[in-house]
């Protein structure tokens, strides 16, 4: 459990950073200009005293950055960067509570190769697996289906194909635990930069609306509203690609951990029918 808060701590920082690096990064390439503007503008005419702290709180603006379009934006704007936060702090949730569900399972796939298969009997192996494990699950659906086996129906099965159903159901459902939440990563991969362009859609609309209504089509009129819808394309980018990365890596861990836990199964279904043999000599 302290594991999920720290990834949903850690997911919320870093969808918060990748949201606010357009608005940095604008912000730093528009210091220089100001400053080179400032400083040109210097040897023509001083300001005025009077006039010093207006002109210094103008220059620290940015009409082109992300402060300006969640001040200025409308309400589809503002629903539209609030989804493309949840959608990245969603992804990354996943990725890491993911990545720290398959590094588990590969340490118990460790200790179960070391320790399980050299204990005298198959109850004293499971004692040796930690509670809440896959193998733990598995190897106890494994002896359960062994010794019971009741039901006029399933009595028509035989004592193997019984095992092998349940081994089988149970792998199923440790696969089915690890790839939850990949959907989600493509559905973010696919469609949040479409997501962004219609952010960015939206805005230039609406600029190109108040420009129209106010007559006026000056290039200062045009940037500032142009600059900050643009900014939804980037940060629909920004969602988009450590999504689609972090879903191909996780489907690659995940093969190699399945794997693994396949591999346990096997080894355990055979212990089990070789056992049955044994006893019935």
């Amino acid at each position: 459990m302290l594991s999920r808060f720290s990834a949903l701590f850690a997911a919320l920082a870093v969808a918060a950073s990748l949201v606010a690096a357009p608005a940095f990064a604008q912000d730093a390439a528009s210091a220089p200009a100001a400053t080179t503007e400032a400083a040109t503008a210097a040897p023509a005419e001083a300001p005025a005293p009077a006039a010093a702290p207006a002109a210094a709180k103008e220059a620290g603006e940015n009409p082109y950055g992300l402060m300006a379009l969640v001040t200025h934006g409308d309400i589809v704007d503002k629903a539209v960067l609030a989804l493309l936060v949840i959608m990245s702090a969603g992804s990354w949730f996943i990725m890491f509570t993911k990545l720290w569900d398959t590094h588990k399972i590969g340490a118990e796939a460790k200790e179960v190769r070391a320790n399980f298969f050299k204990k005298s009997s198959l109850a004293d192996g499971v004692k040796t697996l930690n509670e809440g494990s896959a193998f733990r699950f598995i190897a106890q659906t494994a002896v359960e289906a062994s010794e019971h086996h009741e039901g006029a129906l399933t009595e028509n099965i035989d004592r193997n194909t019984w095992v092998t159903m349940n081994v089988d159901r149970a792998v199923s459902e440790v696969n089915a635990k690890l790839q939850g939440g990949l959907g989600f990563l493509a559905t973010v991969g696919s469609t949040s930069p479409f997501i962004g362009l219609f952010g960015t859609v939206w805005g230039i609309l609406q600029a190109l609306t108040a420009i129209g209504v106010a007559g006026q089509a000056s290039i200062d009129k045009v940037a500032g509203p142009v600059g900050a819808a643009l900014i939804m394309t980037a940060i629909g980018l920004g969602v988009a690609v450590p999504a689609v990365l972090g879903y191909n890596w996780l489907v690659n861990r995940n093969k190699a951990v399945m794997g693994q836990v396949r591999a346990f199964a096997a080894d355990l279904h055979g212990v089990l029918m070789g056992s049955r043999q044994i006893s019935k000599r």
